[in-house]
């Protein structure tokens, strides 16, 4: 995926991202944000990511948007901060030390066969039934994962046994502008 964002676009998003979180958490109201850029206001999806010491503190995305990005990333920042379901929700001395990162994504594309998933390069999600599983792509990377144990991670967790990738399923997959503080 081509870079999207700018620099420039890239820093206000985060600092949007962080200015709600911290409203939110502090006053439960999310901010009126007035993006300087107007290559905020296009429609994609993206995931949040909030991470505290290093470790992941949540991260929830939307595949697709009908709002403009930035308030998509408004959203997903709450949600990661406060909805994600494997953390307690961000409470106000959490504010002192977190960061973010920000998955601007491509369209979802259904994959014909594995060998169509670049570790680095692709995020994926798989379906099966009602179970569903996605990870992004910086994901497989950073745990240093090959392209088996990148699907085998994704099948655990979207709730199915690790080898499901190899049945009946649904594979998708998507690039992404990652940006973080």
């Amino acid at each position: 995926m081509s870079d999207l964002l700018t620099k420039k676009e890239q820093k206000e998003l985060l600092k949007i991202a962080r200015e709600t979180i911290a409203a939110y958490v502090t006053n439960r109201k999310v901010p009126a944000a007035a993006p300087t850029s107007p290559g905020l206001n296009f429609h994609s999806g993206c995931f949040v990511t909030v991470k505290q010491k290093g470790e992941l503190r949540g991260c929830i995305g939307n595949f697709v948007s009908g709002q403009p990005l930035y308030q998509l990333v408004q959203e997903m920042a709450v949600s990661a901060a406060t909805r994600d379901p494997r953390f307690y929700p961000m409470k106000a001395e959490d504010l002192a030390d977190f960061a973010l990162d920000i998955s601007v994504l491509s369209p979802l594309r259904k994959a014909a066969s594995v060998d169509e998933i670049t570790v680095g390069t692709h995020g994926i999600y798989i379906v099966k039934g009602s179970y569903r599983g996605v990870l992004l792509p910086q994901v497989a990377t950073e745990y240093g994962w090959n392209r088996d144990q990148f699907l085998q991670h994704t099948c655990i967790k979207a709730g199915l046994p690790q080898d499901a990738w190899q049945g009946e399923c649904d594979l998708y997959i998507f690039s992404a502008q990652v940006f973080g503080e």
